[in-house]
């Protein structure tokens, strides 16, 4: 019983080492989107930025977001990236008492 309860502990002790710091950021590009080749090109070459794991387009509201591992990049390497492939990015900083209010 002491093995198996020591044991455990050891398995959750890695288990929480080994979580990962997920985090994500909301950019708007320049110049703006305006059509799915555009949304293809941004996916295209942020998917190979180091730490980034999931990239989405919203051509309307003209918004990328980005879910990226914290221990592997930065916002600020992100936003930088851009620029490799013709586009300036701005993060969109959200008004989290406009949030709290529309819920």
């Amino acid at each position: 019983m002491k093995k198996a309860l020591v044991l455990s502990a050891m398995m959750l002790t890695t288990v929480v080492g080994l979580a990962k710091d997920i985090k994500t950021v909301v950019v708007t590009t320049q110049p703006q989107m305006h059509c799915e080749s555009c949304e293809k090109k941004i996916q295209g070459n942020l998917r190979f930025e180091k730490g980034v794991k999931q990239i989405e387009c919203n051509i309307e509201e003209q918004r990328v977001t980005i879910t990226y591992d914290a221990d592997k990049t930065k916002p600020e390497t992100i936003i930088k990236s851009f620029e490799k492939f013709g586009y300036k990015a701005t993060e969109v900083k959200e008004d989290k008492e406009k949030d709290k209010e529309q819920k």
